[in-house]
């Protein structure tokens, strides 16, 4: 009797701890918070982008891995997109030559993408088209910059003010940025308070950022340090919410088509993410790493993603 009591305490207590690291995962994914973000797949070398799934993504806030819940192709019934084009009221006389490029990008946009176009004026946007599935009329709503540097206290500032403007909605929300880059009323150097504020906007509202320089009017337009930084801000808005930067130099290319196309292609290679983030007991921004083993295959997100309290 004896050695039956004790046979059935010893099970009993290999059953409670085998069950605890269950037991934990229950309670962790319980707590745990549903977390979305945009990811785009590239291809590291050449341009076929392979495709990756669910059981590929691995995904890391902080130090921790946590769980991959969801990973739907923006395609097909998912393939909506808000697609707004930022162009610099304060660019040169160059991005006159390009809007023809830029017409012919909006008007090759698929059914399912809506496209706004907007002017960085005086830190907001001087909306000439919302948001519309007209492409036509879209691309009619370009015109030439005013070319006037004074008009552009800083275009960050623009680019937050759209984020505050811009309705939450189910499809993906992205924006193309035409600009020089250069904060005229930042202070200028590798830390730029404002550009910082429109990247955490940015992350917190799940939009991605491309960018396209574009040569600025002014002194301070064709001043080479004010350039590399301008060039350098562009980089690092684009980089941190998981878009991309493109520029040649510090001149006007000679067209935007191959940056479009880029851009274009990046378009049709996103998903969206759900992961399952660790409990936090205050609100806030939560850095995030994403891997694939894939070959050949490269995942690129914000690097920071908005994390509620846990309840």
């Amino acid at each position: 009797m004896h050695r039956s009591c004790l046979r059935f305490s010893v099970l009993l207590v290999f059953g409670i701890i085998a069950a605890r690291p269950l037991l934990m995962s229950q309670e962790s994914n319980a707590t745990a918070t549903p977390v979305h973000m945009v990811v785009t797949a590239e291809a590291r070398h050449g341009a076929d982008v392979p495709p990756v799934q669910k059981e590929d993504v691995m995904v890391y806030q902080g130090r921790d891995r946590v769980k991959t819940a969801d990973w739907i192709p923006l395609q097909g019934d998912h393939a909506g997109l808000e697609l707004f084009l930022l162009l610099d009221d304060a660019s040169g006389s160059s991005l006159g030559s390009q809007l023809e490029d830029l017409r012919r990008f909006i008007n090759s946009q698929p059914p399912t993408t809506k496209i706004g176009v907007g002017y960085m004026r005086n830190g907001t946007v001087d909306v000439v088209q919302n948001l519309t599935e007209d492409h036509t009329k879209a691309a009619k709503s370009l015109r030439l910059p005013f070319g006037d540097a004074g008009v552009n206290a800083s275009p960050y500032f623009s680019v937050s003010d759209l984020i505050k403007r811009w309705p939450e909605v189910p499809e993906r929300r992205e924006i193309l940025m035409v600009s020089d880059g250069i904060d005229r009323y930042g202070p200028g150097g590798a830390s730029d308070p404002y550009v910082d504020q429109a990247v955490e906007q940015a992350q917190r509202a799940g939009i991605v950022v491309f960018s396209i320089y574009s040569p600025g009017t002014g002194h301070v337009g064709h001043s080479l340090w004010r350039v590399n930084w301008g060039q350098n801000y562009l980089s690092q808005i684009s980089d941190e919410t998981g878009g991309e930067s493109f520029y040649l130099g510090s001149g006007s290319p000679v067209s935007f088509s191959p940056y479009l196309d880029d851009l274009g292609r990046r378009l049709l290679h996103q998903y969206l993410l759900t992961f399952l983030a660790k409990p936090v007991k205050k609100s806030g921004m939560q850095s995030v790493k994403l891997r694939t083993e894939v070959s050949n295959a490269e995942l690129v997100a914000a690097d920071s993603v908005y994390v509620p309290a846990s309840e």
